[in-house]
């Protein structure tokens, strides 16, 4: 597709692909979806990225990335369930870490969810220093919906982007490291610099609705001052019951996928653990209470065009089984485990538990581990790991994304690829409490199976970690 040019879409159900090809130097990027009425969202709610990954009606749901030489971000639609008062769904993306510029092959395509057929592609060439880019948008004409390719940049990051469609956003700086201390408090009342009430360049205009043509938009549009915006979007405030309204009481024990949206403002930051910077304190961020959630998605390299993460398993489908071994304050220890069928508990020891064994791709959200900060100082240890049950001979071709959700914080994401060996098992993040701070550190260790023994690579994890209690052969997976 042109830039401008626009296609129908009849199906009730579509998934948008935002893709580009990996290599050194390439920054990472992340799709987003904005949900307009009149041009604006209604509330914070109607903004779906990484840290608010499903919109409350269910209507679209940020799936997550897929590692490879052509690294995928994927979003998928319901169209028939989008709510009537929704015009239009922006289709945006922000780099992390880089420009747009530093992109090859950067383009966003929709697809048939149904089939994975095709029914539009716009491929982005012309990028330079933008850190934000809207790259399409599906709009409703008379019914029915229509894609059409956009391709407007923007140098002020997500951040700027989403204020531009009326996010309140929480702007705070983030750590320039995990182990970074928090700002002082004088940093926090620094006004805004004066850029932000600077007019735009051109690539910044706000944005203009679809006009369903291929002209551009009418000149009156381009002269029209962008600080009368920005004034409405930094000075209007949000409905009261959004900024005061508590979480719910149930949170704690029976939480809820990762963060669906509140009342405060967005938060956009998030914390990569790597080779470099392997380790943040849970505590110094913030993170001293509520169920943190770990989530793992994975996909393989024999399962490109099949199920995203792995979450289609079936026949041939690669089943990963996430775990941990547990040591408490008073000695105890144990693990929760699928396999086991170990699930564990939150009100009570291990105060950690798995929420499914989803081995049929019909949970929208996979397996989970749940565990309990409330009770920080019961614990000593924990030892998050993961094991192929089925689907793959072992981890090499195997791309994974661990990402821990906790309250308070950003999410902290690693992960987990580059396997050269006939490892099954890996050992993805250890969790630790040292003097009352509970620290996470990024592992990514591929364990092989003792010589002969190979199904054996959990035994192998426990020696090399020095949790000392016996296994007894396993029943398997009923």
């Amino acid at each position: 597709m042109m830039k401008g040019a626009n296609v129908a879409v009849p199906m009730s159900a579509v998934r948008i692909e935002l893709g580009w090809q990996s290599g050194p130097g390439i920054p990472d990027a992340d799709a987003s979806a904005l949900l307009l009425a009149g041009g604006k969202v209604r509330s914070d709610n109607d903004f779906v990225f990484y840290n608010q990954p499903q919109h409350p009606s269910g209507a679209v749901r940020h799936e997550g990335k897929q590692q490879g030489p052509t690294v995928l971000d994927v979003l998928s639609v319901q169209l028939a369930q989008v709510e009537p008062q929704i015009e239009t769904i922006v289709v945006a993306a922000s780099a992390d870490g880089g420009t747009f510029g530093q992109f090859r092959g950067l383009y966003v395509r929709v697809l048939d969810a149904s089939n994975g057929a095709e029914v539009a592609r716009f491929d982005s060439t012309d990028a330079t220093t933008e850190t934000a880019f809207v790259l399409g948008e599906l709009y409703r004409r008379q019914g029915a919906w229509k894609f059409r390719a956009v391709g407007q940049g923007y140098d002020s990051g997500l951040a700027g982007l989403a204020t531009d469609f009326g996010i309140s956003v929480d702007d705070a700086p983030a750590p320039a490291a995990p182990q970074t201390p928090p700002p002082a408090p004088t940093q926090q009342f620094t006004p805004p610099p004066t850029q932000q009430y600077a007019p735009p360049p051109p690539q910044q205009q706000p944005y203009a609705p679809p006009q369903d043509q291929y002209a551009p938009p009418p000149p009156q549009q381009q002269y029209a001052p962008p600080p009368t915006q920005f004034a409405q979007q930094q000075y209007a405030p949000p409905p009261p019951q959004q900024q005061y309204a508590p979480p719910p009481a149930q949170q704690q024990y029976a939480p809820p996928p990762p963060p669906q949206g509140g009342g405060a403002p967005v938060n956009m930051s998030k914390i990569s653990l790597t080779k470099e910077a392997p380790s943040v304190s849970l505590t110094k961020q913030g993170a001293t209470r509520g169920t943190m959630r770990i989530n793992l998605n994975w996909t393989s390299q024999s399962q490109r065009g099949g199920g995203l993460f792995g979450r289609r398993r079936g026949a041939g489908g690669l089943d990963l089984d996430l775990s941990c071994f547990f040591e408490l304050a008073d000695g105890r220890i144990g693990s929760v485990r699928a396999l086991d069928r170990s699930f564990g508990a939150l009100d009570r020891p291990p105060f950690i538990r798995l929420d499914q064994d989803d081995r049929t791709g019909s949970s929208a959200t996979g397996e989970n581990l749940d565990i309990n900060l409330d009770f920080t100082a019961q614990f000593r240890r924990i030892l998050v790991f993961t094991s192929i049950y089925e689907g793959a001979n072992d981890f090499r071709g195997v791309h994974a994304t661990a990402t821990l959700y906790p309250l308070n914080c950003p999410p902290i994401e690693m992960m987990l690829d580059g396997c050269m060996d006939d490892s099954r098992d890996a050992v993805l993040a250890h969790i630790e409490n040292i003097n009352g701070e509970l620290v996470v550190r990024r592992e990514g260790t591929f364990i092989r199976p003792p010589a002969g023994r190979p199904g054996a690579g959990v035994m192998e994890i426990a020696r090399m970690y020095n949790w000392d209690f016996g296994f007894k052969a396993g029943r398997g997976k009923g």
